[in-house]
């Protein structure tokens, strides 16, 4: 087996979906989550604007409509959660995805005194951030608030991870990267716009240039240069078509030396570390 088919294997990337079957999975993955822990009453997730949080955000509302539906009362709820670091640049497309997605429950966090606050008390003590460090901080700091408020409203985080960042370890350990559950593994970043065509989301929320946007010497930097590689290479290759030698090597070498993002805390009996 090729570390290609390995990798296919592992996140479990088909090379053809049908959408609507992808987006009937996903939704009874949810609400076969939150029948197994009676305990839940929903989901929350932190909305940016960009196709994957829409993506997760408008599953989440569709799940939690149809659950209410069969026990007859509003017991669940998806708590859609904006998290800007001060003015977010993008901030009409994130309005255009509440929009799109009609959460039960929409709440805004400004993570930017948190995080500077952070960055300062670190400060103190010697440790200076680097500004991309700083946007680490960022990540962090906003699933921090999403788990906060999932307990207070005895629901889960959502992940917005799917199989072309997962190749590529494109996320910060412990910050988007941390979730209770992941309902778009699976799909690569060319599928997820599919399942989003088949919702009737406006086009402009899934053709915008993907950007975590976290540093401010370099804001909206476009995922595709800041990992070196574009996403219909990465998904050619997640579909098991030919890509080119400096693609195959750039996403192989992103596999491997973020393998540790993909893993839970190593111990000894692990042999991962060996």
């Amino acid at each position: 087996m090729t570390l290609q088919q390995q990798i296919i294997e592992e996140l479990g990337v088909k090379p053809i979906i049908d959408p609507k079957k992808e987006m009937r999975k996903s939704i009874d993955f949810l609400k076969h989550y939150l029948k197994k822990n009676f305990f839940l009453k929903g989901f929350v997730l932190g909305i940016s604007g960009g196709q994957d949080s829409t993506l997760c955000g408008k599953l989440a509302q569709l799940a939690v409509n149809e659950m209410n539906d069969e026990v007859g009362e509003k017991r669940y709820s998806f708590v859609a959660i904006r998290l800007p670091y001060g003015v977010q640049g993008d901030e009409q497309d994130c309005q255009d995805a509440l929009s799109f997605i009609q959460a039960d429950e929409v709440i805004v966090v400004d993570i930017r005194p948190a995080v500077n606050q952070s960055v300062a008390s670190l400060n103190k003590v010697g440790i200076e951030l680097t500004d991309f460090l700083k946007g680490n901080e960022k990540a962090r700091e906003r699933m921090k608030v999403q788990f906060s408020i999932a307990a207070v409203r005895q629901s889960i985080v959502l992940g917005t991870d799917h199989a072309a960042e997962a190749i590529t370890g494109f996320y910060t350990k412990f910050g988007d990267g941390a979730a209770d559950v992941l309902p778009l593994f699976r799909l690569n970043k060319r599928q997820g716009k599919q399942v989003l065509k088949e919702l009737d989301c406006p086009e402009h929320l899934y053709l915008k240039k993907p950007t975590a946007d976290l540093e401010e010497d370099r804001p909206q930097l476009a995922d595709e240069d800041a990992l070196g590689v574009t996403y219909d290479e990465i998904d050619d290759y997640l579909e098991n078509k030919s890509v080119n030698e400096a693609a195959r090597e750039k996403i192989e070498e992103h596999y491997m030396r973020t393998e540790h993002k993909r893993h839970l805390p190593i111990t000894i009996f692990d042999d991962f570390w060996k």
